[in-house]
């Protein structure tokens, strides 16, 4: 029998050898990357048919630039080979000045001469011979496509600040920082994450363009970390009233009296009323109720398709219909109003109404950023040219409304690199989570437009300037600016570009009123609105040089003063707004404000 061979020591089994963290990770972004790659061809199938008369000015204006250019070219050739020759030249000293300290391995950045820019902050932009020379050739290439721009033989100077406009959105569009390969924070992010950052920033864009139907829209704020009604629009009232277009909120009192007259305010329906309504510290409603305001706040419905007949007369109605509300509430004859922005433009409207009608329920009103003269379109002449408000004629004739995203993207592209460019770079290349900012949370929940609406403000009041010119016809009457006659206070914010304080103050001085203050705040449309007297933050002018000079002359006579404006109108308010009596508390109502429009957010 064969002996049978000696057993041997089994072998250890192999074990499977530990996977690197790192490749481990590649692998897992690998697949998140192909699944949101599925998500995003998704996305953008969800994309409506463009209308092209709304992405781009018509074929007018590009006429107007090639004119210009070839009569700038016959008439003054000389200048313009002078201007190529010197980009040629600016060029090739970048390129030369890189090349060499490369050749020589030494780089001695010098000064920056540069404008100050913050999106080129990070040191490698001066101190990496790469980085400087494209830094350096986009500033080259920018002063020469604005040179270019401003020296076209234009006859007409509507043109020329559209060329300019357009102009300028290229060169921000064509940033460096704009692109992963030339943006030095986001190739350090990516490094130090092992393209973690790139991934999350993939997750980010397709996140808004899911959310925003297909178009890429990019988030201004976190949309989780806020709810209206629990951490911001908190301050306690109860729906006393509610209509087809609005809810009308009763603020319980925080004092044991109240002025006598009450106050409504009327928000601007683009955005949602909740703006003077953020956080406690800096609430508007809030203080006007310890303030000891019996306070009456509109909530604007956000209209779908089947209000595209609604047009600035119901908006004028439904004004009439909640003063005669608060004035049954409260059991006084007159009210205090305050209009905001386009709020304000139809209070304006509304009170001239009144006026010709004899009906003196308004005892006084307050305008915030509210243009009542179109004649200067401001940085919003390139919108209100025929080319781009037939394209908005046609967008209301399919959709029935002027839908949010176009009216956000607008007003986004008026400050790209703040609200556009330089957020999706923090989101899509950083990687970064949207901030947890009450304000540009707000700024995010806009609201469609009515499309008679839109196209009676774009036609009547801006293109053609009715309500300060031959006047504005609505509801049989003919309204006027002079037809404004009873006490009125106008503020207007210094660095407002959607309602320049020039044009503000342009406008209210045609105002037929003999009692007018106009108070001038610091900062911009929002935070010089939003600016309570705890933050110390921005001051406000105040004049006495009248209104018969223009704008420049009541500037200069203007004194400035340090800190927010409110209690300086809080007691021009005060003074028009009766004795004490007991406080006023809301009935049980409809609901708890904020109500229920206020959380319809738009499709």
């Amino acid at each position: 029998m064969p002996t049978p061979p000696e057993a041997s020591e089994p072998p250890e089994p192999e074990l499977p050898q530990a996977q690197p963290p790192a490749a481990q990770r590649l692998a897992q972004n690998i697949e998140r990357i192909e699944q949101l790659g599925h998500r995003l061809l998704a996305a953008f199938a969800e994309r409506a048919m463009p209308n092209p008369n709304i992405e781009a000015p018509g074929p007018d204006l590009y006429r107007s630039a090639a004119e210009g250019f070839l009569r700038t070219l016959t008439e003054q050739p000389s200048r313009m080979i002078e201007m190529q020759v010197s980009y040629w030249g600016e060029t090739l000293s970048n390129y030369a000045r890189a090349q060499q300290a490369l050749a020589q391995g030494q780089w001695s950045p010098g000064e920056d001469d540069g404008p100050a820019d913050r999106r080129f902050s990070n040191p490698l932009w001066q101190s990496h011979p790469y980085f400087n020379l494209i830094k350096r050739q986009y500033q080259t290439n920018a002063r020469a496509l604005k040179d270019a721009a401003a020296g076209l033989e234009l006859s007409d100077e509507v043109a020329r600040k559209r060329i300019a406009w357009l102009t300028n959105q290229v060169v921000d569009m064509m940033a460096p920082t704009n692109f992963l390969a030339t943006n030095p924070d986001a190739l350090e992010r990516a490094i130090e994450t092992e393209g973690e950052s790139l991934v999350k920033g993939l997750e980010n864009l397709v996140r808004d363009i899911e959310q925003n139907g297909g178009e890429m829209i990019v988030s201004l704020a976190d949309r989780r970390a806020f709810a209206v009604g629990e951490n911001i629009g908190t301050t306690p009232g109860r729906v006393v009233h509610r209509s087809r277009l609005f809810e009308l909120i009763q603020y319980s009192p925080m004092t044991e009296t109240v002025h006598e007259t009450p106050l409504i305010v009327f928000p601007p329906w683009i955005n949602k009323f909740y703006i003077l309504d953020l956080k406690p510290k800096n609430s508007m409603i809030r203080w006007l109720v310890e303030q000891g305001h019996s306070l009456f706040v509109v909530s604007w419905k956000n209209p779908g398709a089947e209000f595209a007949e609604i047009g600035l007369e119901d908006y004028v109605q439904a004004y009439l219909e909640a003063m005669d509300v608060v004035r049954d509430l409260t059991g006084q004859p007159k009210l205090n109003a305050v209009g905001y922005c386009i709020a304000g433009t139809t209070l304006s409207l509304v009170l001239a109404l009144l006026a010709q009608k004899g009906d003196d329920r308004v005892n006084s009103a307050t305008l915030f950023t509210t243009l009542t003269d179109f004649s200067e379109h401001g940085e919003f002449v390139n919108f209100l040219q025929n080319d781009i408000v037939d394209g908005i004629e046609q967008e209301v004739r399919n959709h029935g409304l002027m839908r949010a995203g176009l009216m956000s993207r607008t007003m986004s592209f008026l400050r790209a690199n703040d609200l556009v460019w330089g957020p999706a770079i923090r989101s899509y290349m950083m990687g970064e989570t949207p901030p947890a900012f009450d304000l540009l949370f707000w700024n995010g929940d806009s609201t469609n437009l009515p499309g008679r609406m839109a196209i009676q403000y774009l036609r009547g009041l801006c293109q053609r300037n009715e309500f300060a010119g031959d006047g504005f016809t609505l509801l049989g009457h003919t309204l006027r600016l002079s037809d404004i006659q009873l006490p009125i206070c106008a503020i207007a914010c210094e660095a407002d570009h959607i309602a320049p304080w020039r044009d503000c103050w342009r406008g209210f001085a045609r105002m037929g009123s003999k009692d007018k203050t106009f108070l001038l705040s610091e900062s911009g449309h929002v935070a010089g609105i939003v600016n309570p007297p705890s933050r110390k933050k921005y001051g406000h002018y105040t004049g006495q040089g009248g209104f018969d000079h223009g704008q420049d002359a009541w500037r200069e006579s203007a004194s400035y003063h340090e800190g927010s404006w409110w209690p300086r109108w809080g007691e021009w308010l005060a003074e028009r707004s009766g004795g004490q009596v007991d406080a006023r508390h809301p009935d049980e109502g409809l609901e708890p404000a904020p109500g229920s429009f206020v959380h319809e957010r738009a499709s």
